[in-house]
């Protein structure tokens, strides 16, 4: 009886310090995860990030409402290569909350150009939001100079009403953006073609909603990405991270209605950005903050 009274004694306590190494060791892995750190003060509210399609390990990220009409190109160990503004033929871009960063195709044929998502409303009361579309710059000698590059502006409204949304994707096999609302149980997707022209104002195209398990806020999504070649898709929430493969002949909308997996995320600080690697065999992500780590993680086996 005293024996099995030991044994129900230690047993706890074995298996809290086995949970306790192996806590210990998930720890030390995290590091190989971290491909650098934010390095400039300037990339404090960082709030998405997408690969260049015209530079090897350039990643392009921009800060959220607070900021200006500026973006920011970096390498996957957080430094920063350059700083870009972006103005129209009548000025400077007066920007409210631009939340998520895409690259992809546009109107010139093997050209590649940035996408930025002034789409955040936290009231819901907007009319209507601008995609900022930018043909991809060249990296500028000195990381601290800044260039200042024209911008095509397209104004979006919802056919349901004003929404709150902080990702935008850019399907290169469909010629389509894509925008997923942010708030509430679900969230809807909505999708517009890519041809558009300067100071073009269209009705976005509502396609489907998606229902996520969790807590709101937990389970707000915040970024998303579409891989260079339209394979694959995640999407971000502030606790998890949904990965699917795209099936042949597939719109990205009917793919994200099938179960996603969920891989392995390490919880950030304020995470709202993810981006596919421009070969799409990783994918990064980073907080708010300043100093930021950068994590990097391979797409899961399936």
């Amino acid at each position: 009886m005293k024996n099995f009274k030991k044994r129900r004694i230690l047993w706890p306590v074995l298996i809290f310090v086995l949970e306790l190494a192996a806590y210990a060791q998930n720890k030390r892995d995290d590091t190989n995860y971290i491909s650098g750190y934010l390095q400039s003060d300037l990339n404090g509210e960082t709030s998405g990030i997408a690969a260049s399609g015209k530079h090897s390990d350039v990643y392009y990220i921009h800060n959220d409402s607070g900021d200006n009409n500026r973006f920011f190109a970096i390498d996957r160990q957080g430094k920063l290569l350059g700083t870009y503004y972006y103005v129209t033929d009548k000025g400077a871009v007066n920007v409210k909350d631009c939340e998520d960063i895409a690259v992809g195709p546009g109107p010139l044929p093997n050209k590649s150009y940035v996408y930025i998502g002034d789409i955040g409303d936290n009231g819901a009361s907007n009319r209507s939001v601008n995609i900022y579309r930018i043909a991809e710059p060249d990296l500028p000698a000195v990381a601290d100079s800044a260039q200042t590059l024209q911008c095509s502006v397209l104004s979006v409204t919802y056919p349901d009403g004003p929404k709150d949304a902080e990702t935008l994707m850019i399907d290169p096999t469909e010629k389509l953006l894509y925008i997923v609302t942010k708030r509430h149980s679900m969230v809807s997707v909505y999708t517009a073609p890519l041809n558009f022209k300067a100071n073009d104002t269209v009705t976005l195209t509502k396609r489907c909603q998606l229902h996520f398990k969790g807590l709101q806020p937990f389970k707000w999504i915040v970024s998303g990405d579409i891989s260079k070649d339209g394979s694959q898709v995640v999407l971000k929430s502030y606790s998890r991270v949904y990965y699917w493969r795209r099936h042949d002949k597939e719109a990205v909308w009917q793919t994200l209605q099938r179960k996603p997996v969920q891989p392995a995320y390490e919880q950030e600080k304020l995470g709202e950005a993810i981006g596919f690697a421009a070969n799409g065999k990783s994918y990064y992500t980073v907080s708010e903050g300043k100093r930021q780590p950068i994590y990097h993680y391979t797409i899961p086996k399936l």
